[in-house]
């Protein structure tokens, strides 16, 4: 199996499944002598657990990080960060009943298409578990952008048919972690909370919307061509469990307005050329322009209901699946720190690129 490595200078390399021993990763290009906060990478992966709240999957992991290497005496050395989160509360047994179904919707037979054979306990590589090690690596990746005065924020906008209808620049995103959706419009949180869960209480799951906002971040970083910034997050989110689509800036909705009302005009502002809105997202060319960069990553309804649903055996038979187990009726409270976990990965590896091409 390829594809376990992302980025281009900063690299995060995982490892591990749902029900093995451990998940993990290896993080390749932190630079030397970065101070490094355990207890923050320890407080986002709490963000991410299982188990938080009454409208996210019970399944019980501390999800207690271990480094292995590439820090020393709280001093990153330069070396390759490795890390592990031993897996602690499976419930192998809960999947005995789809060894030879296919889930509708999940990766069972897509996998088994691809290699001949798949791990049915929880999905193995294909759950939502192996995001650990993205939200670690992002986590370093903030804690290395912090220095630079530049942070990252995520927060769930949608949840089915509930949405905030003010734009970020209107909303207090210090007030994220004050409700178990991680919305920061307290009315729209409260009914986020209760449509999750009435789904959850009939068996079904609901999916939605995450904006993710990105501040400090200088103008120049991205390439033309097929390293454009906003193509490198796009792949970062669209690469997360369950993400089905991403729009930046004006997105879809600007797409069908004029020129006259979507250009961003330039202005003069604090000593520097700035623009005047922000309708491309902090991001023209395929390069920061210094402003806000903002967007939007769509996350599907989960496709594990806890009712009977058709499907087919491994031998093609007809067949009816109920599902058992532990699974979250919707994503998006607990995927909004993978989201800032990729695009810290992303603008501090983009980061890294210029700085090595300012080096040749």
């Amino acid at each position: 199996m390829s594809s376990n490595t992302f980025g281009n200078i900063f690299t995060i390399t995982s490892f591990g499944e749902s029900h093995g021993p451990a998940v993990g990763g290896v993080i390749d290009g932190v630079p030397a002598g970065i101070a490094l906060d355990v207890e923050q990478i320890q407080a986002e992966l709490n963000r991410r657990r299982p188990g938080q709240s009454a409208i996210v999957t019970p399944r019980n992991e501390k999800d207690c990080v271990r480094l292995l290497s590439g820090v020393f005496e709280g001093l990153t050395t330069g070396q390759p960060i490795g890390f592990m989160v031993e897996n602690a509360d499976q419930h192998s047994n809960d999947y005995d009943n789809i060894r030879d179904l296919f889930r509708p919707s999940h990766a069972d037979f897509t996998y088994t298409a691809k290699y001949g054979l798949r791990d049915h306990r929880g999905g193995g590589r294909s759950s939502a578990r192996e995001t650990i090690s993205r939200v670690v690596a992002g986590a370093v990746a903030k804690q290395c952008l912090a220095s630079k005065g530049i942070t990252v924020t995520a927060y769930t906008s949608t949840v089915g048919n509930v949405s905030v209808d003010k734009p970020y620049t209107s909303l207090d995103l210090s007030a994220i972690e004050s409700n178990d959706v991680r919305c920061p419009d307290p009315e729209a949180a409260r009914r986020m909370h209760d449509l999750i869960a009435q789904v959850k209480a009939e068996g079904d799951t609901i999916g939605g919307i995450i904006t993710c906002v990105v501040k400090g971040c200088p103008a120049g970083l991205g390439d033309p061509a097929f390293g454009k910034l906003q193509a490198r997050l796009a792949a970062a989110m669209l690469s997360i469990n369950a993400a089905k689509g991403f729009d930046y800036g004006m997105g879809f909705d600007g797409c069908t307005s004029r020129g006259s009302e979507m250009i961003d005009n330039f202005v003069a502002r604090d000593g520097r050329i700035a623009t005047a809105t922000n309708h491309s997202g902090g991001i023209q060319g395929g390069i920061s322009n210094g402003e806000d960069i903002y967007f939007r990553v769509a996350f599907k309804p989960v496709a594990t209901l806890l009712r009977e649903v058709a499907t087919v055996d491994k031998d093609g038979r007809d067949a009816t699946l109920k599902a058992r187990g532990r699974h979250d009726p919707c994503v998006l409270p607990r995927a909004v720190p993978v989201v800032e976990a990729m695009a810290a990965c992303v603008i501090l590896d983009s980061m890294l690129l210029n700085q090595a091409v300012k080096l040749l």
